[in-house]
Formats: C-alpha cells, structure tokens, sequence
C-alpha cells in the first residue's frame, strides 16, 4: 500500500504486551467485582491496544476534547477492558480498576457519562452505531473536523435490525470518517451466534450497503495496524473492520468454550493470569505513548442562550395546527444559532420540520423510516456539546425507539424529542398512528422535561424552551387546526400552569391539553350561560407538573376537577394531576381520557365518541358537582 510502511517488531511487541495487560486487568477486577465479562474482553483486547496506543488521536489530559477522536463501545458489558486501556494510558491510576462495579465508583459494570472519557451509555445492545453516525455526520458535515469515529460492535448484536439500520445510513451519507469494528468472536451469552465465525457472510452484507469492509485477524497487531491505516486512507465510504476473533483469547481451558459469558474466572483466574504474564516481555509500563498529534480543528460552539429570532405573530382566535407552529419556531430558533439541527423519519411534510430544511438543507437530516437510527444519530449528534438536535416524527413511533431514548437519558443527552399526530384527534388514520401512550412513555424516562402546548403562540414557546433546558425533551403536538389563545407576548415557563379561563364564581376546575384544553374552554363557555363558573388550566408542561397552581386553583373553586386528555388513561396527563393532589385533603378529581383502542373516524366524531368532546366535559363536569 501507497505510503503504508510495516511497523517494527518493537512495536508490535509493545502493543501485544499492553493487550495482555488488558486481559489481566479485565480478570483482576471482575474478581474483585465477583462479576462481570473478562471473556468479552479478552476477545477486543489487541483492538483496543492498537487503537488507543497507535491509531487514535487524544489527549489523556482531555479526553472529550473536541478535536479529538471518538471511541463508542457499543458492547458495553466489555467495559472492563475499555477502562483497563484508560488506566495504561494513564487517565487514572491503575489500581482504581479493582473499585469496579462498586456502589460509590463510576467505573460501572457497563459505561455511563458519570466517568469523564465516556460519551455515551451502552450496555444495551444495538445502539452504539447510530451514536458514532451522529458523531461522523457532525465531524463531518458541520464541525468540518480532522477527528475520526470508531464503533467497536459485537457480533451477537449485529443481530440487532438497529445496527443494520445504522449501517445503512453510514453507507448513504458516506461517512468515511467512521470506522465500525465487528469483534466476531463466535460465542453469545448462552450459544453461539447465528453467523459463527462465519466472516465472509459479514463482510458481503456490509459491502451491500456500500461500506469497504476489511477482514483481519483480530488478535493480528500487525494486521490491525494495517487495517486501521487503510480505514484512515479510504475516501468516499465508511470503513469496517471484521475481526475474526477469540472469546476468552489466551485463557487456557477457556478460549472459544461455551459457557463462560459474563462469569469470573473465580478458582481459574491465577492460573490464566500465570499464562498471560508469559506473554509479555516488557512487563513496565507502556513504551508506546497514547498521545498523537492532534489537529486542533475542531471549532468552537456555543449553544447556550438559544432565543426565536423574532417574536410568535398570530391573532387570537386564528386557527393554526400546533405542528405548523413546531416548523416555523425551529426555523427562528435556527436563524439565531447555526447548531440547530432537525432529524425527521420521512415524516417532515407531516411534522413540518421540512421548514428547516427549506431554509437550509445542510441542517436537516433525513434518516428515513428508522426510528432506531433516528434516536441514535440524534444522541450523537449531541455529545460534547455540537449540536441541538431536534428530532421529530409522528408521537406514536417514537415507541419503537423506547430503548434508544431511555438510553439516551442514562447516556445525559440533551434531545428534544417532538412528537405530532398524537390521540384520537388525528381522524382516520385510525388506531396504529395516534400517539395515545407518548405522555407515558415520556414521563417515565428520567430527567425528561414533557412540554404539552396548548396553542402556536405557546408551541414556539416551548420550542425555545427546550432548546436551552438540559437533558430529554419531548414536545407533544396536534395534528388538527386548533384556535389561539395567548397573546403573542405571554411568558411561558417550565413547571408553569396557566389559567386560560376564570371568574370569581367557579365552581369547578378542567384541565386539559392540546386539542382537550380547547374543548374545556369550549364547555366552560357553554356552562356559564347556565350560570355554571369553569375555570379552565392549561398545565403547559405536564413534566414536572405544576402541583401549586393546580392544587391552589381547586381548592379555590371548592376541592372539584376535571382532567380530560387524548390519551390513554394510563400514565399521561390525568396521572400527573392525580400524583400532584395525592396528599390534599377535601379534592376530588374525576379524569377523563380514551378509555379502549380507539377506531378510524373523522376527529370530531371520535372525540365525541371516546367521551373528550366539550359535551362530555360539561357532562362530567355536572356530574362532580353533585358529589
């Protein structure tokens, strides 16, 4: 190869003797954890010397710097030997590695962002991929940066239809500066893969996505060298590295055995240690010093402060869908900070994200009909500050990338998730597209702020909103033209209700969201000309819900509420109140949502059908009152 010059024999025996290291540092601290998967490690070993110690680019004293290259271990149980790697290249002291899986140590038995070298969360499996795609379309396509992306995947979860989709996606943006690492060790958790160590199956299913894929040995220094150098030097598509290799390599009586997944070596370990001890001949510390030249190129980004580029401008009573407002006020946000980003699932005409990309195409990103993908580039896209991703498609899909977004909790990511066409308010549609578990889904993940805005004046809002609030968003949207009700310069705050509508005379109070708070102003309305005062709350932000106001609010009107929501009555907004007023005495809440799967229907009709509609309100509000 062109410039390609083979390594000395000196450094190659330093890097085998570090890989050993490795492998004896993965048994040590699974013992002293009693836990854990030194096989797993031992199978990556030589990977990880070669890359940490010869191929990536920096710094130990930084090591999220953001010109240098990243690394995702997507099989998180092998964390042992990521942190042993760390340890050799001397970001924290050696003996810290037998604190692991302890209950006051970071080094967890799978990685999380508490350590200071971890981007991401991984440990469930599948989704490391997509992480790195985000990370590479970012160095790639806006920081325009010298650092390179490398994945290191299992091949039990390239089994995984997420990886594959990410696969896909790496091979149609070309992302040549991502290199993914197929660690083809032949043994699963409880028998061996499906594929074995069948290699060359690997390699043609990558090269059908347009990926150069490379087959080595695994525990080859020299080959990895080589391979890693070509990965460097290969424009116009990303690389993998097939790595035939060994699960539990150098381990006597063990290697490529069955039955040894996420086990201690327990009464064998001193003697496997004994053995990899006689592999090495520089048994000091590294000779191979982990720092290489970095260019530092990656420019500096601020995403802090992000403001709409001009106020909301509508009029009251203008009927608007609250998914319109979501596309303009991500153009406003754009327009003041250029790390505002929109990922869609082909869904963008319907979401209306397609207004960014009209106002400028090289800040959306289309990651089509995977939803998988499309989470897990957008967390990507995220780490060390890039970007501020915005990731939207109908509420109801956003369930097949559960896994991905709780991971992304876990991982400290700041998304903002928008989903559209939520409940049975979308019509026709019917029951496989309406969004009718997405508060619940949202609510449960931690850290999670759940913006529901009530009209476009307060969609715009929250879009800025969750532009500058840290960790998981998600923005709950309406498919159906719905009235303006806020004056274009109300102030919307986070954990802040707002009351659309009072008198001095109510007698009850409804809270409603999105096209049900609509509905409530419509049954109050219809109330009061039968002298009946309803005070009407829109909670803005169902998480963290505004437990002051509500609770002050009912109390005020006499201890009756109504909650009326299209969702389903587990977990959405109903719940929210109901947890808020748990611990008041003299309450009564009666809550109103879709109480079964709801069927196909015009909107209106199936509002009125599934009980949300303003008649049912006034109904049940008569009913509280004779309670």
């Amino acid at each position: 190869m062109t410039n390609y010059h083979k390594p000395e024999a000196k450094l190659v025996q330093e890097l085998r003797d570090i890989a050993n290291k490795i492998r004896i540092h993965s048994i040590t601290s699974t013992q002293t954890a009693k836990s854990g998967h030194p096989t797993s490690c031992s199978s990556i070993a030589e990977i990880l010397s070669v890359l940490f110690f010869n191929t990536m680019r920096y710094k130990v004293s930084a090591p999220l710097d953001a010109s240098s290259d990243r690394f995702v271990l997507s099989k998180g149980h092998a964390a042992p030997a990521l942190y042993a790697a760390w340890a050799e290249a001397g970001l924290f002291p050696v003996k810290d590695l037998q604190n692991l899986r302890k209950i006051d140590s970071d080094l967890e038995g799978h990685p999380t962002p508490r350590l200071n070298f971890i981007d991401v969360g991984t440990g469930s499996l599948g989704q490391g991929l997509a992480i790195a795609n985000g990370m590479a379309y970012v160095g790639k396509n806006y920081d325009k940066a010298n650092y390179r992306v490398y994945c290191l995947i299992g091949d039990g979860e390239s089994a995984e239809g997420s990886i594959w989709e990410s696969v896909h996606f790496a091979g149609h943006y070309k992302l040549d500066n991502l290199v993914m690492i197929f660690d083809v060790n032949r043994l699963g958790q409880s028998e061996e893969t499906s594929l074995g160590h069948d290699i060359d199956t690997y390699r043609k299913r990558l090269e059908s996505f347009g990926v150069h894929a490379i087959v080595t040995d695994g525990h080859d220094v020299e080959e990895l060298i080589k391979a890693f150098y070509t990965a460097a030097h290969t424009k116009g598509k990303p690389t993998a590295i097939v790595a035939k290799t060994f699960k539990g390599k150098y381990f006597p009586k063990i290697e490529d055995l069955d039955n040894w997944h996420g086990k201690a070596l327990g009464d064998q370990a001193d003697r496997v240690i004994a053995h990899l001890k006689t592999l090495i001949k520089n048994p000091g510390a590294p000779q191979v010093h982990p720092q290489k030249p970095l260019k530092d190129d990656a420019p500096s980004v601020n995403i802090s402060n992000v403001q709409l580029s001009s106020p909301p401008s509508y009029k009251i009573g203008e009927q608007l869908a609250t998914r319109a407002a979501y596309g303009t006020a991500l153009v406003k946000i754009a327009q003041n900070n250029p790390r505002i980003i929109a990922l869609d699932g082909d869904m963008k005409n319907s979401t209306f994200s397609e207004k960014l990309k009209q106002f400028d195409p090289t800040r959306y990103i289309e990651c089509f009909i995977a939803e998988q993908s499309l989470v897990g580039t957008a967390i990507g896209a995220a780490c060390r500050d890039r970007t501020i991703p915005f990731v939207s498609t109908f509420a109801a899909f956003f369930t097949r990338a559960f896994d991905q977004i709780r991971m992304g909790a876990i991982s400290q990511t700041n998304v903002n998730f928008v989903g559209t066409h939520c409940g049975v308010s979308i019509g026709e549609d019917g029951p496989s597209q309406m969004g009718l578990e997405d508060l619940a889904m949202f609510r449960s993940i931690p850290g999670c702020t759940v913006f529901y805005p009530g009209d476009a004046v307060a969609t715009e809002r929250a879009i800025e909103l969750a532009a500058n609030t840290k960790g998981v968003t998600f923005t709950r949207l309406n498919r159906p033209n719905t009235p303006v009700l806020y004056p274009n310069d109300f102030v919307f705050a986070i954990g802040k209700a707002n009351v659309v509508k009072q008198t001095d005379k109510d007698q009850v109070v409804v809270i409603g969201g999105g096209v049900t708070l609509h509905e409530a102003v419509t049954a109050s309305t219809e109330l009061s000309k039968a002298g009946i005062g309803v005070r009407v709350i829109d909670p803005f932000t169902v998480k963290p819900i505004d437990k002051e106001t509500i609770i002050k609010n009912i109390k005020e009107v006499g201890g009756r509420a109504v909650v009326v929501e299209d969702h389903y009555y587990e977990g959405g907004l109903g719940e929210a109140v109901l947890s808020a007023v748990a611990l008041e005495r003299n309450i009564i809440v009666k809550h109103i949502a879709v109480p079964t799967i709801p069927r196909s229907g015009p909107p209106n009709a199936l509002l009125d059908k599934y009980g949300l509609s303003a008649k049912h309100i006034v109904e049940a509000i008569q009913e509280i009152l004779k309670l």
